[in-house]
């Protein structure tokens, strides 16, 4: 059995830690990420990104910052050693987090940590432009709170300020090797979990206390305990981000969990959706519908072949089963899928509109989600990455939904 039939502490007891091998990104690789980043920024002219505390200063210098009300971040030449702006009283602690060192340019608090970020430029040698010069171009991290923008702005004559996601982008959705281990990994663990949590369903458990025990799951796979949990009931699984109501389980009821975790910082994020007792026939043809859709997706995904093309194949499979069209309910609300590393929702996303080309590294989530108000959802969401051969799962869809996890295949 797959589905119930476990206790919490049995269920608890069939996991271990998995994180045995696990390497995080070292300095070295930080340092081929700045390389090339200053390699594609002059190519494409850009004399400078600044890149704020956040995913993206861990991505590219290994430092790790939780963005705040203070400026925090790094300077990007296109040529030259990395910077640091801060203030003053965070000196030692942001040198003691660094893991590829540089100079920290430092403000008090009565000064302004963005006069300070013009005369950095200035003294790295990016100057304004003088009259009838060439405009230095200067890309300002996409994460950054408004007020830094806003702070820069006034002072930045003689220089053309930009989203600095051309290059940041560029970088993080072309993940390398180690990245994708890594995200694999945190697949797996999440994986072991969803099948724990599966086994260990009964009457009359609500959804609080199946979160619970997810949060405790990730923590014996050695995460820190769920990054994030959805756990749904019935009907509520029509609402793809959930409902503000405890749910509590009834047989015959759809059951959609969506949860992951992060391993040395990379994200894991998967969905199963299954019925607890009697399996109906409407809920099993709406099963195999969205499994149709996500195996359209993932075929689509080709090198080359532009983001949207991938959501037009899971919307062009869901309307074929009388889903739709477009975003029209019964069917999909939402776009198919995201990108996926550092951050849980990266670029570039399979939706309408992104032209971006696949490319080998990137990383996406596939999700063509049903939701059928009034009745219930479903969502299979696995993950997929490019090589040079075309997609490849991070995870196995859910093989039936009379048999989930292929357990007794």
């Amino acid at each position: 059995m797959t589905i119930g039939g476990k206790t919490i502490e049995e269920a608890l007891a069939s996991l271990s830690d998995m994180t045995a091998g696990a390497v995080p990104i070292g300095k070295d690789e930080h340092l081929q990420r700045l390389a090339r980043a200053q390699a594609y920024m002059r190519d494409q002219g850009i004399a400078a990104i600044y890149v704020n505390a956040g995913s993206n200063m861990t991505y590219f210098t290994g430092t790790k910052w939780h963005a705040s009300e203070r400026m925090v971040g790094a300077i990007l030449p296109a040529s030259g050693a990395v910077e640091y702006i801060a203030p003053a009283f965070e000196e030692s602690t942001l040198k003691d987090f660094m893991k590829v060192e540089g100079n920290v340019n430092t403000w008090h608090e009565h000064e302004s940590p963005y006069q300070l970020f013009i005369d950095t430029l200035k003294r790295m040698g990016i100057a304004p432009a003088a009259a009838g010069g060439v405009t230095p171009r200067v890309g300002i991290c996409e994460s950054a709170a408004f007020f830094i923008y806003d702070g820069i702005r006034p002072l930045a004559d003689g220089y053309a300020l930009e989203n600095a996601s051309k290059v940041t982008a560029h970088c993080r959705t072309r993940k390398s090797a180690n990245e994708i281990a890594l995200m694999q990994r945190a697949k797996d663990m999440t994986l072991a979990v969803h099948v724990a949590t599966a086994s260990m369903l009964r009457e009359g458990i609500t959804t609080v206390e199946v979160e619970e025990f997810i949060n405790r799951a990730h923590r014996k796979v050695g995460a820190s305990g769920s990054y994030f949990v959805i756990v749904l009931f019935g009907e509520a699984t029509a609402y793809p981000h959930g409902v503000s109501y405890v749910q509590t389980l009834q047989p015959g009821d759809t059951v959609l969990i969506d949860t992951g975790c992060k391993l040395h910082n990379y994200i894991s994020d998967i969905t199963r959706t299954y019925v607890y007792g009697q399996i109906s026939e409407r809920q099993r043809s709406v099963w195999n519908s969205e499994k149709a859709a996500q195996l359209a997706a993932f075929d689509a995904a080709q090198l080359g072949v532009p983001c949207e093309q991938v959501d037009m194949a899971a919307r062009r499979s869901l309307e074929a089963d009388g889903f739709g069209p477009g975003y029209k309910l019964p069917g999909l609300p939402h776009r198919t899928g995201h990108g996926i590393g550092l951050d849980i929702h990266e670029w570039p996303y399979l939706v309408g509109g992104d032209k971006t080309p696949l490319d080998v590294g990137m990383c996406f989530s596939n999700e063509p989600m049903i939701c059928i108000p009034g009745e219930f959802g479903v969502r299979h969401e696995d993950h997929f990455y490019m090589t040079e051969n075309g997609p490849k799962w991070f995870t196995e869809p859910a093989h039936s939904i009379d048999d989930p996890f292929g357990l007794r295949k």
